[in-house]
């Protein structure tokens, strides 16, 4: 695994067929969404305008990866009941799936008998993985780029398996 990892953006720019996103934690505290989630706790309310917040930068990708027809799926495993983070992240991806995402969620008690890796990851093209981490408060605390076939199939079989058994963001409520 190596610590210098191409940007994001890039690695997905380079998709061919697919880029799927497995995410595993309760709580996030990313900078670009401190605001936003905030506002949330404090009114229930979300911003979907597609040109709000940090959707400038991410709706272009997606949709760019999808006219190359790169399939995007996103999978969330949580614990029930959800956290306020969950709740929101719920609430905002009505915004995902009109770029052009595919989004399920598991309950953490269906997912048990999965394999799953350590960290959150992106898995491009089932050839490469880049995996994040994140300090116990939800902050970001890095990254890791690799191309190692244990990983690729490590993080692949867990996505799957949580996809299989995942419901559908339209039939999930919170």
């Amino acid at each position: 695994m190596t610590q210098s990892a191409p940007d994001f953006a890039e690695l997905l720019r380079g998709a061919q067929r697919s880029a799927v996103h497995l995410e595993m934690r309760d709580s996030y505290s990313v900078g670009d969404e401190v605001e936003p989630f905030d506002h949330f706790k404090k009114t229930g309310e979300v911003d979907n305008d597609p040109n709000a917040s940090f959707w400038p930068t991410w709706i272009p990708l997606v949709k760019d990866a999808i006219s190359r027809g790169v399939v995007m799926r996103r999978a969330r495993i949580v614990s029930l009941p959800v956290t306020d983070y969950i709740r929101y992240e719920h609430a905002i991806t009505p915004v995902n799936l009109m770029a052009g995402e595919q989004v399920r969620w598991l309950p953490r008690s269906q997912a048990s008998e999965i394999a799953l890796p350590g960290n959150d990851f992106w898995l491009i093209d089932d050839r490469l993985v880049l995996f994040h981490w994140f300090t116990g408060d939800g902050d970001w605390a890095g990254h890791a780029f690799t191309e190692d076939p244990a990983a690729v199939k490590l993080c692949s079989s867990a996505f799957e398996a949580v996809w299989a058994a995942g419901t559908p963001h339209e039939k999930f409520t919170v």
